[in-house]
């Protein structure tokens, strides 16, 4: 079984492209390279050409996205390694599972040697043991945090597929902080409508 973990930027292109019910065409002519540079989007969503950085920003700008969903991650700030998990989760929508911690109650944390973070087996966990990640890292912590709402959401049936994935590809815009104040983009279904 082959696992990939990252796409390249052609794949997100079309990925985006066909969920915004676009052709190539049609997108190539939106962003002004009229309607015989198909061809050439072809070639960049089969990695065999990749887009200037200018044109990724207009590719971006005409599939209403964040810009930095194109861009290879330089610096690992934040944004940028969420920008990674959610495509691994895009490609991937089993290989990553949230869930929130809570403390034991009246257990000082690091008073014992023994770290394991236990769980109750079932049906929804793997048949080995999974190893847990954790973030000494505020903001990616209150970014997963978020993270955690918006997959329990999808879960249970709140939002839809596209709402999530419209959340993923706009965020950081689509950031609400678990609902403490209104996104600056919005990206539920009825928000848009609202619009």
């Amino acid at each position: 079984m082959k696992v990939v973990f990252a796409m390249t930027v052609g794949e997100k292109i079309k990925r985006i492209r066909t969920f915004r019910n676009m052709t190539q065409k049609e997108l190539a002519a939106a962003i002004g390279l009229g309607e015989n540079a198909s061809n050439r989007f072809a070639q960049y969503e089969t990695n065999y050409r990749v887009p200037k950085k200018e044109l990724l920003t207009k590719i971006a700008e005409v599939l209403d996205v964040n810009p930095l969903v194109f861009y290879d991650a330089v610096s690992m700030d934040a944004s940028e390694i969420m920008e990674i998990l959610f495509w691994i989760d895009e490609f991937n929508p089993s290989a990553i599972n949230l869930f929130q911690l809570e403390k034991y109650p009246r257990e000082k944390a690091n008073s014992s040697d023994d770290t394991a973070v236990r769980y109750h087996d079932n049906d929804s966990w793997p048949a080995h043991p999974p190893v847990g990640l954790w973030f000494n890292y505020g903001l990616i912590n209150d970014f997963l945090k978020e993270w955690v709402v918006r997959k329990e959401e999808l879960r249970s049936g709140q939002i839809t597929k596209d709402e999530y994935f419209e959340w993923k590809i706009n965020w950081p815009q689509t950031c609400d902080d678990c609902g403490k104040y209104e996104s600056r983009k919005p990206w539920r279904k009825m928000e848009t409508e609202k619009s």
